[in-house]
């Protein structure tokens, strides 16, 4: 008596699986969710590529402006600049422009720091910073000077598929134009 019910048992598993009328549905539920998180990803993977590349644009925008300048900076210069970076990297939380000019020490093969003046968060380039920038720097002929534009401002991820909220930092370095160095109106602004 056992063995027909083990047997009808059987067969009715064996027949359930190999029937296929209720397949598309079932990979249909399975899928979606997974193709709605790799789309939502994919946007995010492209916002966040093209806010960095908005950044970098908006950095070489600044450091192109201040490689023109002939005349000293001020603190309203630098009110301007992050003003005309916020507009230009369309940022939604409040960034930070700092700018220093650097001059290239051959005898001592080191970067010497003239002056550094900064706007937000982030505190003003020292001695020590520039120095350890010789391997983000060119090779210079000695006493040449350059301006260094740095930026920062956060990226806020609107959907949470891995890329988290993290900072676009952008270094941007630029030879004077007009003048043989970029100067600040006054000595507060010098390195330490």
């Amino acid at each position: 008596m056992r063995l027909p019910v083990l047997a009808r048992a059987r067969h009715a598993l064996t027949g359930f699986f190999r029937r296929e009328d209720g397949n598309i549905a079932l990979e249909a539920v399975i899928i979606t969710p997974i193709l709605f998180w790799a789309y939502m990803a994919l946007f995010v993977i492209f916002d966040a590529y093209r806010q960095h590349s908005i950044n970098q644009k908006a950095a070489y925008t600044i450091g192109d402006m201040v490689s023109r300048e002939d005349r000293a900076l001020s603190g309203a210069y630098m009110t301007g600049t992050r003003s005309l970076f916020d507009s230009l990297a369309r940022s939604a939380t409040p960034s930070t422009v700092r700018i220093t000019s650097v001059w290239y020490d051959a005898a001592n093969n080191r970067y010497v720091c003239d002056w550094s003046e900064s706007i937000g968060t982030v505190g003003d380039a020292t001695l020590a910073q520039v120095e350890n920038w010789n391997t983000i720097l060119p090779i210079m002929p000695n006493f040449e000077r350059i301006t260094v534009v740095e930026t920062w401002t956060r990226y806020v991820a609107p959907f949470n598929v891995g890329i988290g909220d993290h900072d676009i930092h952008n270094f941007i370095f630029t030879r004077p134009r007009r003048a043989p160095a970029i100067t600040w109106e006054d000595n507060s602004a010098a390195c330490t």
